[in-house]
């Protein structure tokens, strides 16, 4: 345990230099820090994100809604760098004054209506489609349950456990133990709900599923913040059987490239505005391999 210790100023004062590996992605005032428009495309639905668990969470619910034969839910979806500070630029502060990643316009009604938060953005999606939530009842009371359990729950397992374990300058015992035990207890709180039902909200897949999945499946698979072993994830056998089949399902992987500008070629599609364009992807990196490109 670290023997170091740390006394609070009387006023604290914000130090850019502080914050590890991504500091330069939060500051402690509000508002846009340069005059920047966004891009709108030509379908009603525009997606301005990263493919974050957060992001990733409405690109799967938008192409599950393709999938389902919703012709309405056609998007744009427009790469935002947070590392290069674009949630900070006016027209995405429109959109989102919280400057967080995924923000959405829907463009669809006689004006324009932004949603922010990717919770809200779900059940917008799924309201306005009629898709993935009952309509009414306990069904969808559930359903809702689930939805902000995820949203009050993950920051512990990101905010907390993530950044003190993987991104944080420093290591340091304390907080590293406190949020291990949250992020285990919540896992095993899904655990014994997946236990006896298929999907997170019982027999139907919803947008639960897909706003939990991003995050605590993902960490289940071994896929974020190299912390399987530490965490012992397979030990939480229900949440691995479900994190398997939900990765099985073809929208889920196209979610997962859209907005993601690292990790492999194939796994990639910063911008998307088309079905097409994850076919261009996959003869893109056919193409280099076979030396053409």
């Amino acid at each position: 345990m670290s023997t170091s210790s740390y006394t609070p100023p009387k006023v604290w004062v914000w130090d850019q230099q502080n914050g590890g590996a991504f500091a330069s992605i939060n500051r402690p005032i509000a508002g846009a820090t340069a005059a920047k428009e966004l891009p709108v495309g030509k379908h009603p639905l525009q997606l301005y994100s990263l493919a974050t668990p957060n992001g990733v969470k409405v690109t799967i619910m938008l192409e599950e809604l393709l999938a389902a034969g919703h012709r309405g839910a056609e998007y744009d979806a427009w790469l935002i760098s947070i590392r290069d500070g674009d949630q900070f630029g006016s027209g995405f502060v429109e959109v989102n004054p919280n400057s967080k990643i995924p923000a959405l316009l829907d463009l669809s009604g006689a004006e324009p209506q932004r949603v922010f938060e990717s919770g809200a953005i779900l059940l917008h999606l799924a309201e306005k489609f009629g898709a993935f939530l009952a309509k009414a009842g306990p069904a969808r009371t559930e359903v809702l349950n689930w939805l902000f359990w995820q949203m009050g729950s993950a920051p512990f397992v990101g905010g907390g456990f993530g950044h003190f374990y993987a991104y944080a300058p420093e290591k340091y015992e304390y907080p590293i133990n406190r949020y291990a035990m949250e992020a285990k207890r919540q896992l095993d709180v899904l655990d014994r709900q997946l236990a006896e039902h298929e999907f997170v909200a019982g027999s139907e897949y919803s947008i639960a599923d897909m706003a939990i999945w991003p995050w605590y499946g993902v960490l289940a698979l071994g896929r974020l913040y190299n912390a399987a072993e530490f965490l012992d994830v397979q030990s939480y056998q229900h949440v691995q059987r479900w994190a398997k089949a939900i990765e099985q399902r073809p929208a889920v992987q196209r979610g997962m490239k859209v907005n993601r500008n690292w990790g492999e070629p194939h796994e990639q599609l910063p911008e998307r505005h088309s079905a097409d364009d994850f076919a261009k992807v996959v003869a893109k990196v056919v193409a280099k391999n076979s030396g053409k490109d």
